[in-house]
């Protein structure tokens, strides 16, 4: 968005280049809480603050207001004849799936009355601000209808992209599967890592977490964890792959999508995310229950797979790319502004949040 937009005028809560992205010489706008003693580095104790941080941006002047958000930033106050456009990447799933969200901090529970409390007068503020934007896009078919049962607002799908430009191709592939991911509960690698102890077949997991000790004590000697690694070796593994391998329920998910640049097949738990991004049979194989058999059988079956490596990059360079995605952003754009000569000259008279 701040490529695309160099002109926008870039507002946050609390800004931290070392910490974040570096935006370079781009002037970054700031709420109260930039000043504030251990804002940047304990953000989530101050989550009862958001709200308030973004509802006092004075954003009177601007014609467009762009959010990328998946809490606070859709509160932002606008004239009333502004435009205000929500990329809303989730609700705001620490109130409302607490349990879920706040599983793998060990602590919860001991804290969970207060917690509640203060997280269901969030949730009241949420709804109401949810209400302000003018129009909400989401990255997938899932967060729309989470958008739509939560906060009772429609919402366009429009998947998010991937830079095309950032992965490499190859139709040779290596004897070995990937799993590319954080090592946390609900990535459900334990499920990976039992059905490949089944197999036997060369596994390499990249990535860290809570869980790497647990997995790692759990699998055989054909799974190697390589924990992080730079950005030119995880695109060579990725390309080499027979296959990625997703087992998670994801909102949407960038990895099943950066595999396919790569020409490589994606084996993934059927469902959420995954089914806006993969066809079955022709960009992946898709599994409909999350246990180790439900996985055997979809690898095993990938395994004597037919698989056209072009035509799984193809799909994903037709469908993902920014290019794609900001053609019909500008659509949308152009619609919700009726196609005004006012949106012609003002269009870098906008502001992103």
């Amino acid at each position: 968005m701040c490529r695309y937009f160099p002109q926008a005028d870039i507002f946050t809560s609390v800004y931290d280049p070392k910490q974040t992205i570096s935006l370079n010489e781009r002037k970054i706008y700031t709420t109260f809480l930039q000043t504030v003693p251990f804002s940047k580095r304990y953000f989530r104790l101050f989550a009862p603050l958001y709200f308030p941080a973004f509802r006092s941006l004075d954003l009177r002047q601007y014609d467009l207001i762009i959010s990328s958000t998946s809490s606070f930033a859709k509160a932002v106050k606008k004239r009333e004849d502004a435009i205000h456009v929500c990329f809303c990447h989730n609700v705001t799933r620490f109130i409302w799936n607490t349990q879920f969200y706040l599983q793998e901090y060990h602590n919860y529970r001991s804290f969970a009355p207060l917690l509640n409390s203060i997280f269901n007068t969030l949730k009241q503020q949420d709804f109401r601000y949810a209400q302000e934007p003018n129009i909400y896009i989401a990255n997938s078919t899932t967060v729309a209808k989470r958008i739509q049962n939560i906060y009772k607002r429609d919402a366009l799908v429009v998947n998010y992209p991937v830079d095309t430009n950032n992965f490499i191709f190859s139709d040779q592939k290596e004897p070995y599967y990937l799993v590319s991911s954080r090592l946390i509960s609900y990535k459900r690698i334990d499920i990976i890592v039992e059905t490949f102890n089944w197999l036997g077949w060369p596994l390499l997991i990249i990535g860290d977490g809570p869980e790497r000790a647990y997995l790692e004590k759990k699998a055989l000697d054909n799974i190697k964890f390589l924990g992080f690694v730079n950005d030119e070796l995880r695109k060579f593994f990725m390309s080499k792959a027979q296959g990625v391998i997703v087992a998670a329920l994801e909102d949407y998910g960038l990895v099943p999508i950066e595999a396919n640049l790569s020409g490589t097949p994606v084996i993934a738990y059927g469902a959420g995310g995954i089914l806006d991004t993969q066809i079955h049979e022709y960009t992946g194989l898709l599994f409909k229950q999350q246990t180790p058999d439900a996985l055997y059988k979809a690898l095993c079956q990938a395994a004597s797979h037919s698989w056209d490596y072009q035509n799984i990059r193809e799909h994903a360079l037709s469908n993902f790319s920014e290019k794609v995605f900001f053609e019909k952003i500008m659509k949308i754009l152009e619609a919700q502004m009726n196609l005004n000569e006012k949106l012609k000259l003002n269009l870098n008279q906008i502001k992103l949040v």
